[in-house]
Parts: structure tokens; C-alpha cells; sequence
């Protein structure tokens, strides 16, 4: 039986370990050829090698699949370029676009250096906008193609020392939100996958107090295959019509992140003054509290901040081809699948 990437051709960015060797591998099984660009580099972005890049193409190989190399880095317009191009040269098409490649300066806000922003947000956001860029042309003259950004919880909620993290990976969902928009018109389609994971960029957890030790035990059973799927899923035909989203993968749970909109409006016919404003406290009573992700995001179960419960169940019931949301009784809307399945959306416990 045909995979669900059959005759797909994929590129994969930070694919020489963790996440991004596990979707790699997961295309080739799926029947996508793949690109596997890794630089090689450390966590933090130093040096260069090409062992990890050779080590998935072994094990995409190995299980009989094809893909190639190319260590360009993504940080450079031109390097991205080349990257795009390796996939037309070795394959002849390009179908698919992953971005995932990372790097780390983590580092409190006041003690952050211009070097240890521009190092992350080169790598984060102009990396995926070089890469995403350089395959827009291709999708344009093929009319189709699809984007997988990988985002975090570091951004879409804020994490403690990790301001350059943070607003890159936050800055990647407007990218992709404005790919969506604009290449719609061409059958091109791009979202965000925020996955969690036990890998190389969350071994720097603290462990200190016995509580803390239980979360990354927790954490350390999240394996980084866990987030292929949907991965493979959202670069595959079946998601057609599924774009501009962001998504979350926890171990066996899959949720839908929502986006900002206005949660509340106030009008004055006479127009605002700065001291009018603080007489009017009903804004106030939809205020969320400014805190990192590992206290906004618990166990499911657990009572949220704002005195709700943390769980949100969803069942999904297939229907024409896609899928139906009910949730308290109610019709919710929901991104078409192409599968039946009773499901559990809740929130989860730690970001990538």
C-alpha cells in the first residue's frame, strides 16, 4: 500500500538528530525522498560536522528509503538557496519544506548579549523565512506544495531565560500564519507544529527539587518520534485544506492551539483620556498572568490560573470525508481530518 507521501519530495532542516531525524525518518517510511540538512553544529551553534546528517540518511536507508545530504546552513540567503536546490538536483521536484533547525543561547533577559540574540533568531526566524522563501518559487510554478514550521511554547507562552528563543519561535507563527495567506492562491499550505520531546534541546531542564526531578522524568519518556506523525500528516495530501494553524504533539495527544483575538471591548463616546482608564476594571478581569510555560501548562487534570479546568475534551466524530468537534453538547468548529477517532485535546506539560 502506497505511503502517504508517496512520490513526495521532502526537505527536512535539523535532521541530524532528535525531532528532526524522527520526522525525516518517518517521510522516508511514509515514501517521501528526502533532504536531510544538518550543519552538524553544537547546541549552541558551534563547529560543523556532517556525522549526524550521515547517521539518519543510514537509518532512513537502512529501511529502505532514499535520501541525500546537504549541510548549507539555513542562517545565509544564499546557503538556503542551495538547500532548495539540492532537493532539484538530486530529485527533481520539491514538495515538502520542514523547518527545524535549532540552536540555543539560553540566557536571562538582562544578561543576554547581542551575540547570543542574533545567533538564535538567525538560525530560528531568518532560517526558516531563507528556506521557506527559497522553495516559494518551486511552489509557484508547480502549484502546490506544503510548509511544517516548528514553533514552541517558549513563544506561543513565554519561557524564563530564553528571550531570543522565545520571540523567534513566537515570530514563526506570524511567518507562517502570512505564508498561508499569501501563497493560498498557489495550493500552498503552512503550519506550525509545537512539539515536546526529550532531546538534546531540553536536557538544560533544572532538576533540583524533587518536584522538578518528577517533571523531567515525566518529560524523559517523551520520545521524539512521539511528534512525527503529525508531522507527516500535515505535509501529506489528506491535509488538504488544513493551513495557517499551530499544533501541539505531546506524547499520544494532539491539541490545537488557539490565536490571538480581541477577548474583550470597551467603548466611550467622549473618547479615552490616561485617567479615565483606570477607572474601568472590567478589562482588568481578563487579564492573564505573566508566567512561563511550565506554570501556565500542568497535568491534565489540574485547575488552570484562571480557576477553570485545564482539560478540554473533544470528541471527534468523522463525517463526509473530515471531521465534526462537539464539545459540551455544542458543535465546534475543527481542522478537517481525514480519519475517525475519539480524541482528547488538553494542554500539556513543557515545551521543546
Amino acid at each position: 500500500m502506497p505511503g502517504m507521501l508517496e512520490g513526495k519530495i521532502a526537505v527536512v532542516t535539523g535532521a541530524g538528530g532528535g525531532i528532526g531525524r524522527e520526522i525525516a525518518i518517518a517521510m522516508a517510511r511514509a515514501g517521501a525522498k528526502v533532504i536531510i540538512n544538518d550543519v552538524g553544529a553544537s547546541l549552541s551553534g558551534e563547529g560543523q560536522s556532517a556525522t549526524p546528517a550521515a547517521e539518519t540518511k543510514r537509518l532512513i536507508e537502512q529501511g529502505g528509503g532514499a535520501a541525500q545530504i546537504s549541510t548549507d546552513s539555513v542562517a545565509e540567503w544564499s546557503s538556503a538557496q542551495k538547500i532548495v536546490q539540492a532537493a532539484l538536483d538530486h530529485f527533481g521536484r520539491l514538495d515538502i519544506v520542514v523547518n527545524n533547525a535549532d540552536v540555543l543561547r539560553d540566557q536571562i533577559f538582562h544578561r543576554m548579549t547581542a551575540e547570543d540574540w542574533l545567533a538564535v533568531i538567525s538560525v530560528h526566524l531568518n532560517g526558516s523565512f531563507f528556506v521557506s522563501r527559497a522553495a516559494a518559487d518551486q511552489y509557484r510554478k508547480q502549484e502546490s506544495g506544503a510548509y511544517v514550521h516548528i514553533t514552541s511554547t517558549s513563544g506561543l507562552i513565554g519561557n524564563m531565560g530564553q528571550a531570543n528563543y522565545a520571540s523567534a519561535k513566537l515570530g514563526i507563527t506570524a511567518l507562517s500564519k502570512a505564508i498561508a495567506i499569501d501563497m493560498k492562491r498557489f495550493n500552498v499550505r503552512s503550519n506550525c507544529l509545537s512539539p515536546w520531546a526529550w532531546s538534546r534541546m531540553t536536557q538544560s531542564i533544572p532538576a533540583r527539587t524533587e518536584e522538578e526531578r518528577a517533571r523531567v522524568a515525566k518529560i524523559q519518556q517523551m520520545t521524539p518520534d512521539k511528534n512525527a506523525p503529525m508531522a507527516v500528516f500535515l505535509a501529506s495530501d489528506a491535509a488538504r485544506g488544513v493551513t495557517g494553524q499551530v499544533f501541539g504533539t505531546r506524547m499520544n495527544e494532539i491539541y490545537l492551539f488557539s490565536s490571538p483575538r480581541p477577548v474583550r471591548s470597551l467603548h466611550r463616546a467622549d473618547g479615552w483620556t490616561p485617567e479615565s482608564l483606570p477607572s474601568t476594571p472590567c478589562l482588568r478581569c481578563n487579564l492573564l498572568s505573566c508566567r512561563s510555560t511550565a506554570r501556565v501548562t500542568s497535568s491534565p487534570g489540574t485547575r488552570s490560573e484562571t480557576g477553570g479546568p485545564h482539560v478540554e475534551e473533544a470528541t471527534f466524530a468523522a463525517r463526509a470525508g473530515g471531521a465534526v468537534m462537539r464539545r459540551s453538547g455544542r458543535r465546534a468548529s475543527s481542522a478537517s481530518h481525514p480519519g475517525s477517532a475519539a480524541s482528547a485535546l488538553r494542554r500539556p506539560d513543557r515545551p521543546r
